[in-house]
């Protein structure tokens, strides 16, 4: 495990950016990798029903990667990053003046129409005028950001320093696999992709009593290492065809999905939780053949966050060796690089 975490994170430049009420951030302004940069903009006030955040750190996800490339729909220009940590510094609302210096963990949502047949049927996370931050709305990968204070989560005094930077993907691993329970105890499960969203969700399947295996490549050695050091038998040979009651993709690479399709058990399920961004080619006819079950789960919900802070409070996953680097903002683009390389698992930034 790796820190770059420099001991000038609170330069001269910093504090001068921030007392001319501007800030650092990486935004995306337009279309392609290059188009995304670091430059100055506004720091953001809370409105009625909102709260401002200090960033403490935003880890980089595979969404960034894909929104980096365009394969993922954006609005520019918008501050990217949605995996946020931070500390409620202030709140629109006198009502709301109990979470000033809060540390928290966000939802990913600004807004949702709240009148669609999605919205109506708890479902905010399908709703098509869904605006998310980091894409839509400026997210985490700045000093500060504001979010409706509705979207806030109070996280453990006890959680380690980084480790509240998870609870997003786990939210969503949470919407995946809890939202209906995929996985039964005794189930025999693979997850294929050792990333942080793989090490998630094997954790999370063994926490319903899964007999799990997390599935990668030999090149893949130091990440498997930590999930076995959690419990978690690793491989990295093709498992065995019709083998796995249930198969979770957390690679978002067609091989992946490949090898998912074909070690599940005839009668088994797939889910899908990794985001290919591109259009692949699967072996489909397999979910004919054996009478799959397919299911996924598209970002979070507000019960898929209280799965999630349940799991976290009932320490019933780990986090803290997931976090496997931090950097400053200046260095983002060596750890976006990094990130879409599939070095370490999971690689947060740090504004200031």
């Amino acid at each position: 495990m790796t820190s770059d975490m420099t001991s000038d994170m609170t330069s001269d430049t910093s504090m001068s950016t921030l007392d001319s009420g501007l800030m650092r951030a990486i935004v995306k302004a337009g279309p392609g990798p290059e188009g995304v940069v670091l430059q100055d903009i506004p720091q953001p006030t809370a409105s009625p029903g909102f709260a401002r955040v200090r960033v403490v750190a935003t880890g980089i996800c595979g969404t960034d990667i894909h929104v980096a490339h365009d394969e993922y729909n954006y609005e520019a220009p918008v501050v990217m990053g949605h995996e946020i940590l931070g500390v409620v510094e202030s709140v629109g609302d006198q009502s709301d003046m109990d979470w000033i210096g809060a540390r928290v963990a966000c939802e990913t949502y600004y807004s949702t129409c709240e009148k669609c047949e999605s919205c109506r049927a708890g479902r905010r996370n399908l709703c098509a005028s869904r605006r998310s931050l980091g894409s839509f709305e400026n997210g985490g990968f700045a000093e500060f950001f504001v979010l409706p204070v509705v979207n806030l989560h109070r996280l453990p005094t006890w959680l380690g320093d980084l480790d509240g930077v998870l609870s997003e993907p786990l939210a969503c691993v949470a919407q995946c696999l809890l939202d209906p329970a995929v996985v039964n105890a005794g189930d025999t499960v693979l997850v294929t992709g050792p990333g942080a969203m793989g090490q998630l969700a094997a954790q999370v399947a063994k926490a319903q009593g899964g007999l799990v295996t997390l599935a990668g490549l030999p090149k893949d050695a130091e990440r498997l290492s930590i999930a076995e050091s959690l419990g978690i038998r690793s491989m990295t040979t093709a498992p065995d065809e019709d083998s796995f009651d249930v198969v979770i993709e957390c690679s978002g690479s067609a091989p992946g999905a490949a090898t998912a399709l074909k070690s599940a058990k005839r009668g088994g399920r797939y889910v899908q939780v990794g985001i290919f961004g591109r259009e692949v080619a699967l072996p489909f006819d397999l979910v004919l053949y054996k009478e799959l079950i397919v299911s996924s789960g598209f970002a979070s919900t507000a019960v898929s966050w209280k799965r999630a802070m349940a799991l976290i409070e009932l320490e019933l996953v780990t986090l803290a060796p997931l976090v496997t680097r931090s950097v400053p903002i200046a260095n983002f683009e060596e750890a976006f690089a990094s990130a879409a390389a599939g070095e370490g698992l999971k690689t947060v930034v740090i504004p200031s």
